[in-house]
């Protein structure tokens, strides 16, 4: 099996693990809350839901991105990912953000009434097990891509395109996050009387899950309008191409990442002037072998033959 697939099946595990871990603890998050009256942990159930919702669209972005090139799609489907797991961004707005910071506000205007806080502990509790475990299915595969790669996984992280990953890496320490502050504002609660601790815990919720929505909003955007290999990568593929016989230089280099393991290189190239038409062509197959074999990721590689900067220089009026 090659790396890419099985980047693509953990990617795949890990996501169904954490929507699993989600879908259940929604149910209970809901039961708790409806029992303490606590808004933070309905808060907290709205959370879950958004994050099972997210789920649902990352596993339909994985399906859907596999898809082979065809006609209509030359270049495959892998940009499509991205757009599904902007759309479980924008879930996690709206499902859970909005919701947490409108309980919260209006819980600090209307009040509540606090019930037994007692269910609503073991919920938690189980809830920060169970996010911990899907948490380190996320970590575990992170930290393997960043070892395979050889970069720190704070960087692997901050700049994968499987997002994916990203996401739910992020969702879930999002949510362990979530579960101590929804925790707090009960044990507030219970040793105050008043429900401004609970109230206050829901919109700390709310902000946390903007700005993991925005992150990831932003992260997929980028990846959408078209982003570049890294500046490493970039040098990398300079060296192989300037290594093959009768290539003389790189006049132009584009690269785009298409998916995580959907690569695009395409380049000018000033071949020597000597060269044959078929020596030209065997260095393009040569080239094209060589970065494959260095990244192989990368899945096209459009080569096209142009003169050097020398050569138009030479060529100009007056010169």
């Amino acid at each position: 099996m090659s790396d890419e697939q099985t980047g693509a099946g953990e990617s795949t595990s890990t996501v169904v693990v954490a929507a699993a871990a989600n879908l259940g603890i929604a149910v209970a998050k809901l039961v708790a809350g409806l029992i303490s009256g606590s808004s933070a942990m309905l808060s907290e159930a709205a959370h879950s839901v958004a994050d099972t919702v997210t789920e649902v669209m990352l596993l339909t972005a994985l399906k859907r991105s596999e898809k082979p090139a065809d006609e209509d799609h030359p270049l495959g489907y892998g940009p499509e990912r991205y757009i599904w797991a902007m759309l479980a961004a924008v879930a996690t707005f709206v499902g859970g953000a909005v919701f947490s910071l409108y309980d919260g506000i209006h819980t600090l205007i209307r009040g509540e009434e606090l019930g037994d806080p007692l269910v609503s502990y073991l919920v938690l509790a189980v809830a920060f097990a169970l996010e911990g475990f899907s948490l380190r299915t996320g970590v575990r595969q992170v930290r393997g891509e960043a070892a395979r790669l050889r970069v720190p996984a704070p960087r692997y992280l901050r700049r994968t395109p499987d997002t994916a990953v990203k996401a739910v890496v992020m969702e879930d320490s999002a949510a362990l996050a979530g579960l101590l502050l929804a925790a707090g504002g009960l044990l507030g609660g219970q040793l105050s009387g008043s429900g401004v601790w609970d109230g206050v815990a829901s919109i700390l919720i709310g902000v946390l899950l903007v700005y993991v929505a925005w992150v990831l909003c932003r992260s997929n955007a980028q990846l959408l309008i078209g982003r570049p290999l890294p500046a490493e990568m970039r040098t990398g593929v300079r060296e192989e191409l300037l290594s093959v016989p009768h290539i003389v230089e790189v006049v132009e280099l584009t690269t785009l990442i298409q998916g995580p393991s959907e690569l695009l290189v395409a380049a000018k190239i000033d071949f020597r002037d000597a060269s044959t038409a078929a020596q030209i062509e065997w260095a393009c197959e040569e080239a094209e072998q060589q970065l494959r074999e260095r990244y192989p990721s990368i899945q096209r590689v459009y080569l096209d033959p142009t003169p050097g900067r020398a050569q138009r220089s030479a060529a100009r009026p007056g010169s």
